[in-house]
């Protein structure tokens, strides 16, 4: 073939292709927007620590973001059905998940907490005292599936929340609340109601980003973890954590 017929086959398959191409510079990231700090609102404007990461990946990895926000018990369904290709809201890797997504490496380590009103903190001291309790975890989170692996998981009464579950903990609707333990200490910070952290987090929780497992979404795991690599190393990935909680939680050291 000539170059200069070469060349016309070239630019035909790119004028034929134009969305092919501009889907592979494209992250189409679904969160709640509703999870202080890490996606939140304010002022009309989406703002917190995955905001921040899923810039900075975008940035090192030459790729164009956009964020979809949408209830936290549907992210997981927009993902299988190809509405958005991640979902950055703190997604706990676990075993059923693997079997169905590819993820990235973990970018947050953390721990399972324990969450009572302030001045129970002496009577639930862990999870060894939440038998004959009742005890609420968030809508879609892993908590309930790990309060459900406890030996003695028939003598919790677990309840499911979409929002309020400070509140109600707070106002004794319930005994205790378990969430991860950053974002436990997070919501404690803000409430105006009375809670405390109830004993030590008791079980390991790694947050990654989920993907398809397909050709298309692997091939784009693997983008964004090479940009969260060069992101851990240049101290990117600790300095966002330090401007929303203090510490560097990207780390399992």
């Amino acid at each position: 073939m000539s170059t200069s017929r070469a060349l016309a086959a070239l630019l035909a398959l790119a004028v034929s292709c134009p969305a092919a191409a501009q889907e592979a510079d494209q992250l189409r990231v679904g969160m709640s927007g509703g999870y202080f700090p890490f996606t939140f609102v304010q002022q009309d404007e989406l703002q917190g620590f995955e905001v921040d990461v899923m810039n900075a990946v975008g940035e090192e990895a030459g790729l164009e973001v956009s964020f979809q926000t949408m209830s936290f018990s549907g992210l997981i369904g927009a993902l299988d059905a190809g509405r958005i290709d991640t979902v950055a809201n703190q997604i706990t890797i676990t075993p059923e998940r693997e079997a169905k997504f590819v993820f990235t490496e973990p970018y947050v380590y953390d721990g399972a907490q324990v969450v009572v009103k302030a001045g129970n903190e002496d009577e639930i001291t862990g999870p060894e005292d939440l038998k004959g309790r009742t005890v609420a975890v968030n809508l879609g989170s892993n908590f309930e599936e790990l309060l459900r692996e406890l030996p003695y998981a028939d003598e919790i009464d677990i309840r499911t929340y979409e929002s309020n579950i400070g509140q109600d903990t707070a106002l004794g609707r319930v005994d205790a609340f378990v969430m991860d333990r950053v974002s436990s200490a997070q919501l404690i910070a803000e409430s105006p109601l009375p809670l405390a952290l109830a004993g030590k987090p008791f079980s390991e929780i790694r947050n990654a980003l989920p993907f398809r497992d397909d050709e298309a979404g692997r091939a784009m795991r693997d983008r964004v973890d090479a940009a969260l690599d060069v992101l851990r190393e240049d101290g990117t990935l600790t300095e966002i954590s330090e401007k929303w909680f203090g510490s560097d939680i990207t780390s399992p050291e």
